[in-house]
């Protein structure tokens, strides 16, 4: 995969209010002896129209994050807020109007209908809602996923990196306040890979659009305009306008064991 650098840093702008806040978030599995603290009381801001990486070592606690932030799963202790909701306050229907409206989601696995063609697929999360996409803005997703040409295409008839661009396209196409996405170029190749990083980018320089990506690679973090590091459930580090050769830097440090004295 072709290294890329991080969104140009300019004249400084305005930041709004953060499109999501983490404060005092601790996520716990199992009881007793056999309990697990994924997170350990993270608080963090995330910001409108950036693009995050979140890293760490395996066990360090980054797809829990990214599940609490997104509804995905619950929190045993904290808040989060997606704009001006705090999760831990809506009752189920609401949780599933902000899961719907609000959060868009990448998975790795792509998780395509099998059986709908590639527009299907990306309008499938608004029909299930009963509402129609706002023309204009399909029409900037489908051109800048590049698919304009595919869209009548069953999943089997795309490449990887083609069905991830619609998994992504999926994401964006009812203009959530935040998109996440896990690991997303983890089943592409090196080529494919730099394609969907290239879409995420321009979905934050065209459209302003909010992206938080779990990534182990420091090529993938090149891309964004920020890095959040994370070990033993706990941010550690974060780095603006990030290099795959700093990226690289810290993460080996994180994964030193120091000598025994």
């Amino acid at each position: 995969m072709t290294a890329a650098v991080g969104h140009t840093a300019g004249t400084p702008r305005e930041l709004g209010p953060p499109a999501a806040r983490v404060r005092g978030l601790r996520k716990s599995y199992g009881t007793g002896t056999a309990q697990v603290h994924a997170l350990a009381g993270v608080s963090l801001d995330i910001e409108a129209g950036e693009f995050t990486a979140v890293m760490g070592p395996s066990g360090s606690g980054k797809s829990t994050l990214m599940h609490c932030c997104a509804a995905l799963d619950s929190v045993t202790e904290g808040e989060v807020w997606i704009g001006n909701q705090e999760i831990g306050r809506l009752d189920d229907d609401a949780l599933t109007r902000l899961r719907r409206d609000e959060i868009g989601f990448v998975f790795q696995s792509f998780n395509l209908v099998p059986t709908l063609t590639a527009e299907e697929n990306i309008l499938l999360p608004l029909s299930i809602a009963g509402r129609k996409p706002d023309r204009r803005w399909y029409r900037n997703v489908i051109k800048t996923v590049g698919l304009g040409d595919r869209l009548d295409h069953k999943p089997n008839e795309l490449s990887g990196g083609q069905q991830q661009r619609v998994a992504v396209a999926r994401a964006l196409a009812s203009r959530p306040h935040i998109v996440f996405a896990d690991e997303p170029t983890g089943n592409l190749d090196s080529h494919s890979g730099a394609e969907v990083l290239s879409l995420l980018r321009r979905s934050v320089d065209e459209h302003q659009q909010t992206i938080v990506m779990v990534t182990h690679d420091a090529v993938a973090a090149a891309y964004t305009d920020r890095v959040i590091f994370l070990a033993d459930g706990l941010v550690v580090e974060e780095l603006r306008h990030p290099t795959r050769e700093r990226v690289l830097e810290i993460m080996t440090s994180m994964t030193v064991v120091p000598p025994e004295g």
